[in-house]
């Protein structure tokens, strides 16, 4: 799913706002999300997940094409933990792959 879709499925649910006023909220949503991140912040959504940012240390890497040893600078990633009822829902899927 695309941002694109994600307007038109909540056009379509909510009927009484234009597409344009749902497009902007959906870019307002997803800028303070950015914002938060970017200061360091914690984004909880219960029964979806947590968003956060964690810092990753200085290493010395490997480039996988020629073997020569590369120096990786420290940084911060974000990352994504679903919540337990995306998680189930996900999970209880009918046409979900067992490996």
């Amino acid at each position: 799913m695309i941002k694109k879709d994600l307007v038109e499925k909540t056009r379509i649910m909510l009927t009484g706002f234009s597409k344009r006023d749902i497009s902007f909220a959906v870019d307002v949503i997803f800028e303070c999300m950015k914002r938060a991140l970017s200061e360091g912040e914690k984004i909880e959504i219960r029964g979806f997940g947590v968003f956060g940012v964690t810092a990753r240390n200085s290493r010395m890497g490997r480039n996988p094409k020629t073997g020569a040893e590369v120096y990786v600078p420290a940084k911060n990633a974000v990352f994504f933990k679903t919540g337990k009822e995306l998680k189930k829902m996900v999970n209880s899927r009918p046409d979900s792959y067992e490996i």
